[in-house]
C-alpha cells in the first residue's frame, strides 16, 4: 500500500514481552519530544499492575503515557475500541505538535490500527451469544476451538485456545454473518494506510537469552507481589472475565483452589510466559515493513534514535 508524505507520522516501538519496549519508548519519546500510547491489551486496566508489567510512575521519566489505566477490570475492551481510540489520540498529540509513539506487544492491536482496519458494528442476532457460552460450558473450550480452526483456520491461529472471549467472538461473527472473521477483516482494509509508519522490532538474536529474562521478570513480579494482585482477579473472576484469562493471574488459580502447590504455578507462569512470546515474535516476524533491532544491545538507543530521524526527516 502507498504511503504519501504528507501523512502524519507515527513510530511504533514492538516485540515479545521482557525485551526492553517501554524503556526504548520512553527514551525515543524523550529525544523527540513524543507522547506514548500503550498498545497492550491488559495495561489498559486499572489495579492489574504487577501481572502486567505496567509502567510505572518512574519509568516514564515526565512522558505522558496514554491507553494505561482508564478501565476499571469489569469493561471489555477489543481491537475496535483501540483502534478508535488511538485514532483519536494520534490527532491530539499530532495537534501537540508532539510524535505518538505506539509501545507495546499486542500485535493484533499494532497491526490493525497502523493499517486503517474499518471495524463495522455488526449486531448478532439475540441469544447467540448466550447459546455460544451453554456450548462453551457443555462441549468444552477444546471442542470450540476445534470448531473455529474448521471454519476459520486464520482468526484460530491468531488467537490463543484459552482465550475464550476471543474464540466465543469468532465463532459468533461466523455463525451471524456466515463469513469468516479474517474475511472481514481483510475486506475492512483502506486502499492505503491512514499514517507514515516506522515499526521497530525487539528481539534477542538467542531465545534463551529472552527466556532467562522472562523467568527472572516473574521472579520479580512474585516478590512486588504479584500473588495478592491474583488474588484479586480470583475473587471477581466472574465479573472480570477478561483479568481471568490473562497470563500472569489465571497460572494461580489452581493454587487458590486448593488443587496445586505454589511452586507449580509459578513454573507454569514463566511457560506459559515464553509461550505468549513465541507467539508475538510469530505475530510481529509476520507484519510488513519492521525494522528489527537487537534487544539489550549497548547501541540499542542510538541506532533507534538515527532510524527515527531519518524516518521523519524523510517526511
Amino acid at each position: 500500500m502507498a504511503e504519501s508524505n504528507d501523512k502524519q507520522p507515527v513510530l511504533a516501538v514492538v516485540g515479545p514481552t521482557a525485551t526492553g519496549k517501554t524503556a526504548l519508548g520512553v527514551e525515543l519519546a524523550l529525544r523527540l519530544g513524543g507522547e506514548i500510547i500503550s498498545a497492550d491489551s491488559m495495561q489498559i486496566y486499572r489495579g492489574l499492575d504487577i501481572g502486567t508489567a505496567k509502567v510505572t510512575p518512574e519509568e516514564t521519566r515526565g512522558v505522558p503515557h496514554h491507553c494505561v489505566d482508564i478501565l476499571p477490570p469489569e469493561a471489555p475492551f477489543s481491537v475496535a475500541d483501540f483502534t478508535a481510540l488511538a485514532g483519536r489520540l494520534v490527532e491530539e498529540i499530532g495537534a501537540r505538535g508532539r510524535l505518538p509513539i505506539l509501545v507495546g506487544g499486542t500485535g493484533l492491536y499494532v497491526q490493525s490500527f497502523l493499517n486503517g482496519v474499518r471495524f463495522a458494528e455488526e449486531k448478532a442476532p439475540e441469544g447467540l451469544r448466550d447459546q455460544l457460552t451453554a456450548e462453551l460450558a457443555a462441549r468444552g473450550p477444546d471442542a470450540l476451538y476445534a470448531e473455529l480452526q474448521a471454519v476459520d483456520p486464520e482468526a484460530a491461529a491468531a488467537i490463543h485456545p484459552h482465550n475464550h472471549v476471543r474464540v466465543l467472538r469468532a465463532l459468533e461473527h461466523y455463525r451471524a454473518t456466515g463469513r469468516r472473521l479474517s474475511e472481514q477483516k481483510a475486506a475492512s482494509l483502506p486502499p492505503e494506510r491512514p499514517y507514515r509508519a516506522l515499526v521497530l522490532g525487539l528481539d534477542f538474536p538467542q531465545r534463551d537469552v529472552l527466556y532467562r529474562r522472562i523467568d527472572a521478570r516473574v521472579d520479580r513480579m512474585m516478590e512486588q507481589g504479584l500473588l495478592e494482585e491474583a488474588r484479586l482477579v480470583w475473587a471477581r473472576r466472574q465479573s472480570c472475565p477478561t483479568a481471568a484469562q490473562a497470563i500472569g493471574y489465571k497460572e494461580f488459580f489452581p493454587f487458590f483452589a486448593g488443587e496445586d502447590a505454589l511452586e507449580h504455578c509459578v513454573s507454569q507462569l514463566k511457560q506459559a510466559s515464553r509461550r505468549y512470546a513465541k507467539r508475538q515474535l510469530t505475530w510481529f516476524r509476520h507484519m510488513d515493513g519492521v525494522v528489527w533491532l537487537e534487544a539489550g544491545s549497548p547501541g540499542l538507543a542510538g541506532q533507534a534514535l538515527r532510524l527515527a530521524q531519518t524516518f521523519l526527516h524523510e517526511g
